[in-house]
């Protein structure tokens, strides 16, 4: 009767306890960061060089999604799925497969329909301005 209760009971622990370590272990990463940029402004003097430095790290945020890479990623894990699937676990693991596979080839294919680096939006800018 006491293993009947506790498989919930650790289910609703795994559940709560996950969500509080990811927040723990963000912190901690940023914390360091902001120690070291702390640091950092300390010994410079010139506030110029500092405003350089907090761009550089917001910039890392700012980069774009790279659709297409995501898409093929994707892809070859649907791929990896369906093979599974279907040497070993059976149709349920097949169909997994090719759902994980076609959002692979969706996401390649908006990679494609939208581009996301300043050179590609550049150059289809002007592309549609020579039409």
């Amino acid at each position: 009767m006491n293993e009947v209760l506790l498989i919930p009971i650790l289910a609703i622990l795994t559940g709560i306890l996950i969500p509080i370590a990811v927040f723990i272990w963000q912190y901690q990463e940023n914390k360091d960061k902001r120690r070291t940029v702390l640091e950092i402004a300390k010994h410079l003097d010139d506030p110029q060089k500092l405003d350089e430095l907090m761009q550089i790290f917001e910039e890392r945020k700012k980069e774009p999604i790279d659709y297409r890479r995501n898409g093929v990623i994707t892809l070859f894990v649907g791929i990896g799925l369906y093979l599974f699937g279907y040497v070993w676990m059976g149709t349920v693991l097949e169909g997994v497969g090719m759902l994980v596979g076609t959002i692979g080839i969706g996401t390649l294919i908006a990679g494609y329909l939208y581009p996301n680096t300043g050179k590609e939006l550049t150059n289809a800018v002007e592309q549609f301005e020579k039409r």
